[in-house]
């Protein structure tokens, strides 16, 4: 079965991705750990695609930088990501948090290991407008053990001013 996809569009409307469908093999890809590449060879081919896939497609999240350790995402938050009170829904923000802490991770991890979020702690600074431009995320491992990692992510603008922060804690699987 297919399962359409649908790109950024003026909000309340919704239209079929220029991708068109994602198939079986492409769905399987995106949910299925790769069990062949290490974490930092994922995020390489992630940042070498021209459209990220799944959420980060749709919220147009992109990885811009990574080492390990450490990584760097980066949007333009627009109208399309407001909230009812007139800024960008703090779904958003933490949507990038999130991103950027558990890519941090991912960077430091081997063929076949995976993760998951236990929690999320995200602190709001400042209100992100539209006018704000283009804002970023970097997220950092803090300390990883056997089971458990810990990570930072720092959400700012092109001059550094800092809108929101956020601490993690992810589950290491394997």
């Amino acid at each position: 079965m297919d399962i359409e996809t649908t790109c950024r569009a003026p909000l309340g409307t919704r239209r079929p991705c220029a991708r068109g469908r994602l198939g079986k093999e492409e769905m399987t890809r995106l949910l299925d750990p790769c069990e062949e590449i290490s974490g930092i060879e994922q995020l390489r081919h992630i940042m070498e695609e021209s459209q990220p896939d799944g959420l980060a497609g749709t919220l147009d999240i992109r990885l811009v930088e990574i080492e390990e350790g450490r990584v760097v995402v980066e949007a333009t938050p627009g109208l399309h990501v407001y909230n009812p009170v007139g800024s960008v829904h703090g779904g958003f923000i933490a949507s990038m948090l999130d991103y950027a802490c558990g890519y941090s991770v991912m960077s430091s991890q081997g063929p076949g290991e995976s993760f998951t979020t236990l929690e999320l702690k995200v602190s709001y600074h400042k209100a992100i407008k539209h006018t704000t431009g283009p804002v970023r995320a970097e997220g950092r491992i803090l300390s990883i053990g056997r089971r458990v990692a810990f990570t930072e992510a720092k959400l700012t603008d092109a001059s550094g001013k800092l809108y929101a922060s956020a601490t993690s804690s992810l589950l290491l699987c394997s």
